[in-house]
């Protein structure tokens, strides 16, 4: 079994408990209230603006020996920069003034995400990072662009206030495919199981900001 199938079969558990959430739930379904939405995408902001610094980290980190690696993240940075404005230009449209969403503090478990990853980056293992890159590719290529869909006709948005989620829908799939070969081209145990560890960790933290936002239906 490759590597990527077995990250995938290791944490299935980890994935359907987050899966599960009712907020994920009820915005795969389209019945979220528009209070919901915004914060939905208050939270993303918080966590998106994180993602090019945090892959620039990694990569600086990462050992000679996964100089490979280093350049496929390269191409991950190109294709991420400036992800953050769409998500606050989403906002926008919805009718919330961005620069207060810029400006305001995310919740608890959005930082404790986000420092969980500077922490795995510089502290321990980097190439751990690519832990997070499953959890958060892999639940926009299973969720984002029918969720999108289904709130827009719910909530009568137009088409420019999903923009973040309609683009990671279909962006992201692209990204697994990329993803996949990465992985099954690692062949350090102590690489594959900091992922692992990682993925994990992230399946409940990131699961965690949806469980700390408010689930109000349309």
């Amino acid at each position: 079994m490759s590597f990527y199938s077995t990250l995938f079969a290791e944490t299935e558990s980890e994935r359907n408990a987050m899966l599960a959430i009712p907020f994920i739930q009820q915005g795969a379904a389209g019945v979220l209230s528009l209070e919901s939405y915004q914060a939905f995408l208050g939270q993303a902001y918080h966590h998106v603006k994180h993602t090019v610094p945090l892959l620039m980290a990694c990569g600086g980190r990462l050992p000679e020996r996964l100089e490979w690696l280093r350049v496929a993240l390269g191409e991950y940075i190109e294709e991420e920069m400036g992800h953050q404005e769409w998500v606050l230009n989403d906002i926008e449209v919805t009718g919330v003034d961005k620069e207060l969403v810029r400006k305001a503090l995310p919740l608890a478990e959005t930082e404790l995400m986000v420092s969980y990853a500077y922490d795995t980056v510089m502290r321990g293992n980097p190439v751990g990072f690519f832990g997070m890159v499953l959890v958060l590719e892999g639940t926009s290529v299973a969720l984002a662009t029918n969720a999108a869909e289904n709130i827009q006709k719910t909530l009568a948005l137009p088409k420019e206030a999903f923009s973040y989620l309609s683009s990671h829908g279909s962006l992201d799939a692209g990204h697994i495919d990329f993803y996949e070969g990465l992985m099954n081209k690692l062949d350090d145990e102590g690489d594959k199981q900091a992922v692992l560890h990682a993925a994990k960790m992230f399946y409940k933290l990131y699961g965690d900001i949806f469980r700390s936002l408010p689930v109000i239906k349309a």
